[in-house]
């Protein structure tokens, strides 16, 4: 049975359904007024694992929600500043529908290219603005809200539990606070339910509600989307760290307060990932995508496998010498399966290590080590074959299509390859990079052996 550190209780727990083989999901999604950079990406995979391991390894059926956020998310996520969704269009002269449309579409391009699994559902808050404001109602009827000059507020003073789900009391939170922004807020902590059109003002994304025309606060819509995709309780909800303290404890507490019963069963969060040892920001130049993975000829499925060298729950350092080993392991590793006989049979013995590993809290570096004792054995390839492939149901790595399944070369690639190596062999090393370029800019990468070479797809 698989078992998660569970956020909530700080421990390991089975996952134990609230309906008897079936698990919902949710996580939160992308903000979606930029490209997802590959420390998004870092949770979307590490999300994906999980639901194949619940589906192809525990025989759960999952029902996976993906949020995507188009409106309500802050320049300040504790409510203060602009919406990043209504700034960026601004800025770039363009519609926010269109820029919302444009980057939710690159977000579902961006995880097909890292194989993985399309959720069963991605609604859009701005599709479900009466869900949200029908649970700021059930709020209010509670007695838990109040009224500024720019929105309607949760008092987290009225809810006792506040802060405790990232470690910390709400007197504590209180005496750490910076000096709120807005001096209307009773307390340092309150969140913001529904924000205000700001005066002589009309944003592109408004709608009309009981307290004024305005906007969702960023957090409703996860708690609103969720119920009304899973219900409440549901069993595992996920995310990065980086949400633990202030978006997660705002819906916890808004959601557990309006509907008075337990939000989420089981927390899974995902360590950050740094880049060259320093923290992923905008000024740093380091907030890759997949695109720039693609102009250095890098495979998106080799950033897969890089993640997966790492736990969940550790925090990963990226550089692009690493990514490069990455691509060469996946490399060799489908140059080595294409050679296999079909598969037939299995080695439980190697497939009861990876399951022990992969339940033992998602340990991929594990499950990695017992793949590649797998591939080294010297077994059958036929009984190898069977269990990389059951492996690699879980893993994602998209073996399926390279095991015991030579590599089709066309004449014209096979023919500007065979004239490259002569050339690299005469030491032409000019018309050898032109024409590595040639081979990259058709889809293909060679690799350079001692005695020749090998073709793969990109």
């Amino acid at each position: 049975m698989l078992k998660l550190w569970n956020t909530a209780s700080k421990k390991l727990e089975e996952i134990k359904p609230i309906t008897p083989g079936k698990i919902g999901l949710y996580a939160c999604g992308p903000t979606v007024y930029q490209r997802a950079h590959i420390g998004n990406l870092r949770a979307y995979v590490m999300e994906d694992l999980l639901r194949r391991t619940l589906e192809s390894l525990e025989g759960f059926t999952v029902k996976h929600i993906v949020n995507i956020t188009d409106v309500g998310h802050l320049t300040d996520d504790a409510d203060e500043g602009e919406d990043k969704l209504e700034k960026a269009a601004r800025d770039a002269g363009r519609d926010a529908w269109v820029v919302s449309k444009e980057y939710a579409d690159l977000f579902t391009e961006d995880i097909r290219a890292l194989n993985i699994l399309l959720p069963t559902r991605m609604p859009k808050a701005t599709d479900h603005i009466e869900e949200q404001i029908e649970l700021v109602k059930a709020l209010e009827d509670k007695g838990v809200t109040y009224r500024t000059s720019d929105g309607i507020y949760f008092d987290t003073s009225k809810y006792p539990s506040y802060g405790r789900f990232g470690g910390q009391k709400l007197e504590e939170k209180k005496e750490g606070a910076r000096v709120s922004a807005n001096p209307e807020k009773r307390n340092a902590a309150d969140f913001a339910l529904w924000k205000f059109s700001p005066e002589g003002q009309t944003r592109q994304m408004e709608w009309v509600s009981p307290w004024g025309k305005g906007f969702p606060g960023w957090h409703v819509e996860c708690s609103a989307m969720s119920r009304m995709e899973l219900g409440q309780p549901f069993d595992i909800h996920a995310g990065g760290v980086d949400h633990i303290p202030v978006h997660h404890e705002n819906e916890i507490a808004q959601s557990e307060t309006a509907y008075g019963v337990p939000y989420v069963n089981h927390w899974m969060h995902v360590e950050f990932l740094t880049v060259d040892g320093k923290k992923m920001s905008k000024s740093l130049g380091n907030t890759y995508t997949i695109d720039q993975l693609r102009e250095k000829v890098i495979d998106p499925l080799a950033l897969r496998y890089f993640f997966l060298g790492a736990q969940y729950r550790s925090k990963q350092n990226f550089t692009w010498e690493a990514l490069e080993g990455a691509q060469h392991a996946l490399d060799k590793l489908r140059r080595t399966v294409r050679t296999w006989k079909k598969p037939n049979g299995g080695l439980s013995e190697f497939e009861t290590h990876f399951r022990n590993a992969i339940e033992d809290d998602l340990n991929t570096p594990e499950a990695l080590a017992v793949l590649w004792k797998l591939v080294d054995s010297e077994y059958p390839s036929s009984g190898k074959a069977t269990s990389l492939l059951f492996m690699d149901k879980i893993l994602g790595l998209g073996l399926d299509v390279c095991v015991s399944k030579p590599l089709m070369v066309p004449v014209d690639i096979k023919k500007l390859a065979d004239t490259r190596w002569d050339a690299r062999k005469s030491g032409d090393w000019d018309t050898s990079d032109r024409m590595r370029e040639e081979l990259e800019g058709k889809g293909w990468t060679v690799l350079d052996g001692k005695d020749g070479y090998t073709l793969e797809k990109i």
